[in-house]
């Protein structure tokens, strides 16, 4: 029997049992599919974090609170409240040559009433600095002035969703509104940015960063310094001086005991890609387990299709087919199974990915369909040696079965 016949007695034979086979083929189907879908997922939330962070400038710096490693995260962002960053260090940054504008940070959530109206949200303490800072622009009256940046001045700029839910389409501008228990003058309405990983500034309001301290939370230190510098090939010698005016500001001789972190906006991209890198490889070795599930089905079903065509064996055997025809037969058979199953799956797959970035882009997410040819190389190649592999003890099984005993088979 040549290789055609062979072929031809192969599709005979899923003609004659479709179910049989796609159940076999199943496993290999929901194997290379999740292999697939899952590296794109992981691909496009990996677009999305860095469209997000690019978003904000690849020209800004952020000095965090806690000490760490280059490539670890500091210890604030792991949840420590850490109280070693002040008002007074983000004002001595900004006379750093190359930096354009800085704001530290100090945020809170609290119950904003209006009337009747009532809403949760976060408020940010800022100085005037910010909308340079963050790319943000007021849209409607103006935001906090640079004299009110030391001040405790009870004024608020709205985000354009809290604008939204507390007065509508009315005008906020002049009305006060409370901030817990503390009135606040509306001075400003921010333009509308969506949301995004990091925050959705729309949901909040924005005050001068003393009032945030001193009236809100009754702290002295901040939770965040962010500064924009002229050219991000700057960022390097920049990083040096803030971490240079840092120890000497914090009296800190040991660079072991440093309590801060300096980062520039492409050590941070660098950092989650490396994280995002190995997440997807972990979880595209983790969906690749089904293929190896799928391998032993198919396995299973070849040791039954070898049992039911022991006769039709014996007889090919009977009439002068050699042990290595009926082992290619039955080889043959199994790797076309995991081939087409192979070829489903990639098609599956890719039209999850597709669904889930459509599904991404209407919720307004910055999301990147990004199907790996690499991804559907391996899984592809995998599942054809899986199939390969799997296969050889059933039509080793089966080239190996006596001729005379085989037809006697009932």
């Amino acid at each position: 029997m040549d290789f055609s016949q062979s072929i031809k007695f192969f599709f005979a034979n899923l003609s004659a049992n479709k179910v049989r086979f796609f159940l076999t083929m199943l496993g290999m189907i929901i194997g290379v599919g999740s292999v697939i879908a899952i590296m794109a997922i992981g691909s496009g939330a990996q677009s999305l974090i860095f469209n997000e962070i690019t978003s904000f400038g690849t020209n800004l710096i952020s000095i965090i609170p806690g000490g760490g490693e280059e490539d670890m995260m500091p210890a604030s962002m792991m949840g420590r409240v850490i109280t070693t960053l002040t008002y007074e260090d983000a004002k001595a940054v900004g006379k750093i040559p190359h930096i354009m504008a800085v704001t530290p940070y100090a945020s809170g959530n609290a119950n904003i009433f209006f009337g009747d109206k009532i809403k949760n949200a976060n408020f940010l303490g800022v100085t005037s600095q910010y909308p340079n800072v963050e790319n943000n622009k007021v849209i409607s009256g103006r935001f906090i002035l640079p004299e009110e940046d030391e001040s405790t001045a009870k004024i608020v700029v709205l985000g354009s969703e809290i604008k939204k839910k507390l007065f509508g389409e009315d005008d906020p501008l002049g009305k006060r509104i409370k901030i817990n228990q503390t009135n606040f003058l509306v001075v400003g309405v921010m333009e509308k940015k969506g949301a995004s990983l990091a925050a959705n500034r729309d949901k909040e309001v924005f005050i001068p960063v003393k009032t945030a301290q001193k009236v809100m939370l009754g702290i002295n230190y901040v939770g965040l310094i962010r500064a924009k510098i002229d050219d991000e090939e700057n960022a390097p010698l920049v990083i040096n001086e803030v971490k240079k005016l840092l120890q000497c500001r914090h009296n800190i001789k040991d660079p072991k005991k440093i309590d801060f972190t300096v980062r520039s906006m492409n050590q941070a991209l660098d950092m989650i890609g490396t994280v995002t890198d190995a997440l997807n490889l972990f979880l595209g070795a983790i969906a690749a387990i089904s293929l190896i599930v799928g391998g032993i089905g198919i396995m299973n079903i070849m040791l039954v299709s070898v049992t039911e065509r022991t006769r039709e064996i014996g007889l090919r055997k009977a009439i002068g087919a050699k042990k290595r025809n009926i082992l290619i037969q039955f080889l043959m058979e199994s790797v076309v199974i995991t081939f087409i199953g192979g070829l489903i799956g990639i098609f599956g797959g890719s039209i999850f990915a597709v669904l889930i970035a459509a599904i991404a882009g209407y919720l307004g997410y910055d999301w990147n369909l990004v199907i790996s040819p690499f991804s559907i190389i391996i899984s592809f190649t995998i599942a054809v040696i899986i199939g390969l592999v799997f296969g050889i003890y059933p039509a080793n099984k089966a080239a190996n079965l006596n001729a005379i005993e085989a037809l006697r088979y009932e």
